[in-house]
C-alpha cells in the first residue's frame, strides 16, 4: 500500500520506499519571494496554442565530494556542489506525450541569476536527496513553467492527460498561486485507476514521486475574480528528457 511521507530530515528519507511512496514536503526554508519574479521574465510556449503556458528549462548536475575533515570515522559529510549542465533538447516519446511526442524541443535556459539563488539550489538539493534513493542519475532538468489563465482563456498545467515522464523521479515544487480556482494535483498507480492523492499545491509544497510507479494529473486552471490568474511552479525530473542522439 502506498504511503505519503511528509518528511523535514535526510533520515527520514532513508526510509522512503521508491517502489510505494510519494513525498509531501513544505519547504520552509525556501524564500519564495526571492525567486517568485524570476518568473515574469518566462517565454512563451511556441509548441503550444492559446499562449497559456511560459517556460524555461536547464538541467543540472549534482557534483558529490566529501566535505573537508570528514574523511575520518563516523558519518561522511558531503558538500554537493550544483552543476549547470550545456544547453540541450527536451524530447518525449508519443508512448508517453500524445500532445507533442516524438517533437524535438527547444526551450529558453533559466535566467543566471536565478540560478545563483540560494533558495533555487536549495530546492534542488532536496529533489536530489530523493534521486539518491530512487535513481542511479545524478542528472537534473529542471523546469521552469507558468500557466495562465483569463475570462476567456482556460490554463492547462497537464494538456497531455493524466501521464507519466519516462524519467526515475519527478517533483513538483509550488511557487506561487494567484487568483485561481483549480490546479488540482492528482497521482493514480494506473492510467484510469483512482486517485491515492488529490491535492492543490500550495506555494512552498513540493510533492515527489517515482515516475514508474505514479500517473499524475494537474487539472485546468481558471480566474477567481477578473483578471489573470497565474500558477508558477517548478518541476524537476531525474534525468532529464533528451533526444536519442544526445543521450
Amino acid at each position: 500500500m502506498e504511503k505519503v511521507f511528509v518528511m523535514q530530515n535526510t533520515f527520514q528519507k532513508q526510509s522512503f520506499s521508491c517502489i510505494t511512496d510519494y513525498a509531501l514536503e513544505i519547504i520552509n526554508a525556501v524564500d519564495l519571494e526571492q525567486i517568485t519574479h524570476f518568473f515574469d521574465n518566462l517565454i512563451g510556449d511556441q509548441y503550444l496554442e492559446d499562449n497559456y503556458r511560459f517556460r524555461r528549462l536547464s538541467r543540472f548536475k549534482i557534483d558529490e565530494r566529501p566535505c573537508r575533515g570528514s574523511l575520518g570515522k563516523g558519518t561522511r559529510e558531503f558538500d554537493n556542489k550544483i552543476v549547470k549542465l550545456p544547453h540541450n533538447y527536451l524530447f518525449q516519446s508519443s508512448d508517453y506525450n500524445p500532445i507533442l511526442g516524438d517533437v524535438v524541443r527547444e526551450y529558453p535556459e533559466i535566467e543566471a541569476e536565478l540560478i545563483k539563488q540560494k533558495d533555487f539550489k536549495k530546492i534542488i538539493l532536496e529533489f536530489y536527496e530523493f534521486c539518491k534513493l530512487c535513481s542511479q542519475f545524478n542528472e537534473i532538468a529542471v523546469h521552469q513553467i507558468r500557466t495562465i489563465t483569463s475570462e476567456s482563456n482556460i490554463g492547462e498545467p497537464a494538456p497531455e492527460g493524466v501521464h507519466q515522464d519516462g524519467v526515475d523521479l519527478v517533483g513538483i515544487f509550488c511557487v506561487n498561486r494567484e487568483n485561481i480556482t483549480g490546479g488540482v494535483t492528482k497521482l493514480s498507480q494506473s492510467k484510469n485507476g483512482s486517485p491515492v492523492l488529490t491535492k492543490i499545491l500550495n506555494p512552498g509544497e513540493f510533492l515527489v514521486f517515482a515516475d514508474s510507479q505514479f500517473w499524475h494529473y494537474t487539472s485546468p486552471i481558471t480566474t477567481k475574480s477578473t483578471g489573470t490568474g497565474v500558477r508558477d511552479v517548478f518541476v524537476l525530473t531525474c534525468p532529464g528528457l533528451l533526444p536519442p542522439a544526445a543521450k
